[in-house]
């Protein structure tokens, strides 16, 4: 049986990030090089740099802000922009399979302790909070409203995360489903 570029695309990216999460837990973020990474997965660091931009891509990589805008834009207009963001948030979770949590824990574990790995963190909230704004807005939500209302959904979330990623016995799914009951006041 051949293997389609698609599957052993997959499976090379796969053993990237567990040889980098390994390598990470090992000797920490900040010691661990990509040619080590490469090394450790036997392919070279070209290959390494054709499945991840950057070393800081394994870990704090989120595929899901398209699915967050369009679940919030379904949501009904006339909900004030905090209850339009949270019940698209909750939408799109429920859309989405629930993650290994095994590795996404581990990437979260890693990213919360790597000082350095913060503005990355940064940045991609700052990212998908300016999608949340950029869709409320479109809708018709006042400006600064949506940017409080995305920035207020991205905090609960970031901090759910940190707290799961800490924690063995919670589920994701819980963890998340926390925090958004209690940003529409439901805890």
């Amino acid at each position: 049986m051949q293997d389609t570029p698609r599957g052993r695309r997959g499976r090379t990216r796969a053993r990237l990030l567990e040889c980098a999460l390994d390598l990470f837990e090992q000797q920490g973020y900040e010691q661990t090089t990509v040619a080590q990474i490469a090394g450790a997965a036997g392919v070279t660091e070209m290959t390494f740099f054709r499945h991840f931009s950057a070393k800081d891509r394994l870990v704090v990589e989120d595929p899901y802000d398209p699915v967050i805008a369009d679940a919030v834009a379904a949501q009904p207009h006339t909900l004030a922009p905090l209850a339009r963001a949270v019940a698209g948030l909750r939408a799109a979770w429920g859309q989405l399979p629930e993650p290994e949590s095994d590795v996404v824990r581990r990437r979260v574990r890693i990213a919360a302790g790597t000082p350095s790995l913060r503005a990355a963190i940064a940045a991609n909230n700052a990212a998908t909070e300016q999608i949340l704004v950029d869709q409320l807005v479109a809708d018709g939500a006042d400006p600064r409203s949506a940017r409080v209302a995305a920035a207020a959904v991205l905090a609960g979330i970031t901090a759910a995360l940190l707290d799961w990623s800490q924690h063995d016995g919670l589920t994701l799914t819980g963890a998340v489903s926390a925090a958004l009951d209690t940003l529409d006041g439901a805890r």
